[in-house]
């Protein structure tokens, strides 16, 4: 039997997943509390009345995305030591949750900078974590590998790599989250690998 909790629970996912649909659609600017009402099945004062404004939606959708990233990465992480299989591991978590919810990974990617005040800082500080973590496997790729690559270039380079595929991914062509994450992978560890010998190259010619 199911408890309130998790009806609760059940509820809100799918009232999230229709609001999710009404972003993916007409952006957030125009988007009303109407639309987002008329598409989950509560009455616009319901709506009001357990979310208070579009932006508090906005709010969860993006809490719920990043948290279930990261406490995905976390546990895929516990099982690897390798710095290299560490990022791979780091790629194939996001790619995988990003082609599984694309029109949420969209709607982040497009409504990245509407959340003020405290549910901006919320989302923020999750975000921050989410890079430090990148930031760490790579640094320790550098250390373990003598790497001489900027990490911050990298990090930003690998989620621009990432959070744009769904301006191009097509299933037929590129395969799923783990061949496009093994290729992917291949690609930027060879880039970040390749950039000391690259940089001497240079500096001969």
């Amino acid at each position: 039997m199911l408890t309130g909790k998790s009806r609760f629970d059940r509820r809100l996912s799918s009232i999230l997943a229709h609001a999710t649909n009404v972003f993916y659609e007409k952006g957030y600017e125009g988007a009303s509390m109407r639309d987002l009402s008329r598409a989950s099945g509560m009455s616009l004062a319901g709506m009001y009345h357990y979310f208070e404004s579009k932006e508090k939606l906005l709010y969860l959708i993006q809490k719920h995305t990043f948290a279930t990233i990261v406490e995905r990465l976390r546990s895929r992480l516990e099982e690897l030591s390798d710095p290299e299989q560490r990022i791979r591991a780091f790629i194939l978590n996001h790619l995988e949750y990003f082609l599984a919810n694309q029109k949420a990974m969209k709607v982040l990617s497009h409504e990245d900078d509407v959340l003020k005040n405290g549910f901006g800082s919320e989302i923020r500080a999750i975000k921050r974590e989410y890079y430090r973590i990148c930031t760490v496997l790579l640094d320790d790729l550098k250390r373990k590998k003598m790497l001489t690559f900027s990490t911050r270039t990298a990090v930003l380079s690998l989620f621009g790599i990432m959070n744009w595929i769904y301006t191009w991914y097509n299933p037929r062509v590129d395969g799923d989250a783990a061949k496009l994450a093994g290729e992917m992978g291949d690609i930027f560890l060879r880039g970040i690998r390749n950039g000391k010998n690259a940089k001497k190259a240079a500096r001969v010619n």
